[in-house]
């Protein structure tokens, strides 16, 4: 399997984090979130073409998050998200969040590939495996 990796920069606002300057620990998933969107399109696929052509949606299924430092206040973040398993319509992810050398939050994500007509588990569509170099 051709594992695929992307990243997204993020900058720490008010709006981030709690009266501290401190991120809540909730917005990590969101940072989380924006970097597998980068992936996605990193395959040439996005959410809106795989709605509309494929007929599914990914969700997440599992959050396994370990905290580890603090994101402040001005802070310049990098969000990473690297898929490293596919099974039946399962992708599993494992994600960081990092500032400079340090990582901040660590992070396997489980995401499930569901119909978009009444979401029960579907599997991946066959043109994504093959752009990710997998079998179906």
């Amino acid at each position: 399997m051709n594992a695929y990796r992307a990243e997204v920069s993020l900058r720490i606002y008010h709006e981030d984090t709690d009266a501290g300057g401190v991120v809540y620990h909730a917005n990590y998933l969101r940072y989380m979130e924006r970097a597998r969107t980068e992936w996605l399109q990193s395959t040439g696929f996005n959410h809106d073409r795989v709605a509309q052509e494929l007929g599914v949606l990914f969700v997440v299924r599992q959050v396994d998050m370990k905290y580890l430092r603090p994101a402040r206040l001005g802070d310049d973040l990098v969000a990473r998200a690297e898929l490293v398993g596919v099974r039946h319509g399962l992708m599993r992810f494992d994600q960081r969040v990092s500032c400079k050398e340090h990582v901040l939050v660590r992070a396997q994500v489980t995401v499930a590939c569901v119909r978009l007509s009444d979401f029960t588990v579907a599997a991946i569509p066959a043109t994504l495996l093959s752009v990710l170099g997998v079998e179906g």
